[in-house]
């Protein structure tokens, strides 16, 4: 028999485990994934495997699904983003209400507070 490798990305699988873990502890169709795994003769482990690689094929399809979108947005990686913009231009346009003010800004004097005795 071999062994599973064990590389990969540490922060992943553990996040993965976590993911499980939370899974396990509630009613949730991870839950349900879990124990008809167990059911069919998997052991506690095997499963437990089973459903992080369940798991982590979600995550990917999300992934793919929010590059392919990105993707499709346009340029910039926003939806209605244009070429004039300055996400992707060198030479930023600021708008009128991105503009610096005229001047130094007026301080207000605050009224003080009252005292207690």
């Amino acid at each position: 028999m071999t062994r599973l490798s064990r590389a990969g990305n540490r922060q992943i699988n553990r996040v993965l485990h976590i993911m499980a873990t939370v899974h396990l502890r509630n009613p949730t169709e991870g839950r349900a994934y879990f124990d008809r795994k167990k059911a069919g003769g998997k052991t506690s482990m095997e499963a437990m495997r089973a459903l992080k690689r369940r798991l982590s094929d979600i995550i990917y399809r999300h992934m793919i699904d929010d590059a392919t979108a990105t993707m499709a947005a346009g340029p910039g990686g926003h939806r209605g983003t244009t070429t004039d913009s300055s996400v992707t231009s060198s030479h930023p346009q600021a708008g009128s209400s991105e503009k610096s003010l005229p001047g130094p800004a007026k301080t207000q004097l605050r009224t003080p507070l009252p005292t207690m005795s």
